[in-house]
């Protein structure tokens, strides 16, 4: 007697960065502004990605954000990293942490554009993308310590983890007219081999 495999997703969103914040939108619109003359390009819109990951086990939501308080626990967080430099990264304040998080909720999902993004439909897929998430490096946030020509970031976190897990990602790509930066710092790392942060 045969068995139906038991069901699994993965599923991509993709943020506006800064939905649902004046002060890291400012921050975003500013720096693509630099980085547009810089490269001699017009102005792209900035999303930031997360995972809503589905098994026999229940729903989880992967992601990268600042640390809120000290109930990382509560959110499933399961790593932590520097923001800016190593020595800023002893304060909470310019920490960022990593977020395997059952039951959890993506903030302001509401305002993801073409999303969600089906990138998995299997549960072997979807148990690896979970069971990579504390494997992930944590270099510092927006640097290129790992060498990649693009800095580290949250959209790193999640085109890391695809990667990794066996996920296609050569059709990923942000909403049309919009950059997500870091996401290529991700597949390099990840196409390297294994890598400590």
């Amino acid at each position: 007697m045969s068995s139906t495999p038991a069901p699994g997703a993965v599923d991509l969103y993709w943020i506006p960065l800064g939905a649902g914040g004046q002060v890291v939108r400012l921050n975003g619109k500013v720096y693509e502004a630099i980085k547009a003359f810089m490269e001699r390009r017009p102005r792209c819109a900035l999303y930031h990605s997360a995972l809503d990951v589905d098994v026999p086990d229940g729903r989880f939501v992967i992601e990268s954000a600042p640390i809120r308080d000290q109930r990382g626990r509560e959110r499933g967080v399961v790593a932590e990293g520097a923001v800016g430099t190593r020595w800023a990264g002893r304060f909470r304040l310019f920490r960022y942490e990593i977020r395997r998080w059952s039951g959890g909720s993506i903030p302001d999902a509401s305002e993801a554009v073409s999303s969600p993004v089906r990138v998995a439909n299997d549960l072997a897929r979807a148990q690896r993308v979970l069971d990579l998430v504390p494997s992930v490096p944590t270099p510092v946030w927006g640097r290129d310590e790992l060498h990649t020509g693009d800095m580290w970031n949250s959209n790193s976190l999640i085109s890391w983890l695809l990667v990794r897990a066996g996920v296609d990602t050569d059709r990923l790509q942000p909403p049309s007219g919009g950059r997500a930066p870091g996401w290529d710092a991700g597949l390099v790392v990840a196409r390297r081999g294994p890598t400590a942060v």
